[in-house]
């Protein structure tokens, strides 16, 4: 479940949000959870200050679960797997094509 990272584009699978995509800003790994561009708004009450003296809403993207969302690349959604090349070096590929994931 921690295969996806920070900067990686991904689509959402199952939720309020199911068939939106976005890139990966945020991953907490410790509660599973991760935050996508533009996916799972929020609406929070902010206070009036001297920089908004008028206060009111303010919406911004909240976290959602990382079993909810499926890395895309080419336009596919795949599941991530690895695989070791000749040189030793363990990289990161695509189940479906068996490309190389690049960030």
């Amino acid at each position: 479940m921690r295969n996806i990272r920070k900067g990686m584009q991904v689509q959402i699978i199952s939720g309020n949000n199911k068939g939106e995509s976005g890139k990966v800003l945020a991953v907490y790994p410790n509660t599973n959870r991760i935050i996508v561009q533009g996916v799972n708004f929020i609406k929070k009450a902010t206070r009036p200050t001297q920089q908004n003296p008028s206060g009111g809403f303010s919406e911004k993207e909240a976290s959602i679960h990382i079993s909810n969302v499926m890395a895309v690349q080419g336009g596919k959604t795949s599941r991530i797997g690895y695989k070791k090349l000749e040189t030793g070096k363990k990289v990161r590929i695509t189940k479906t094509t068996g490309q190389e994931i690049e960030i």
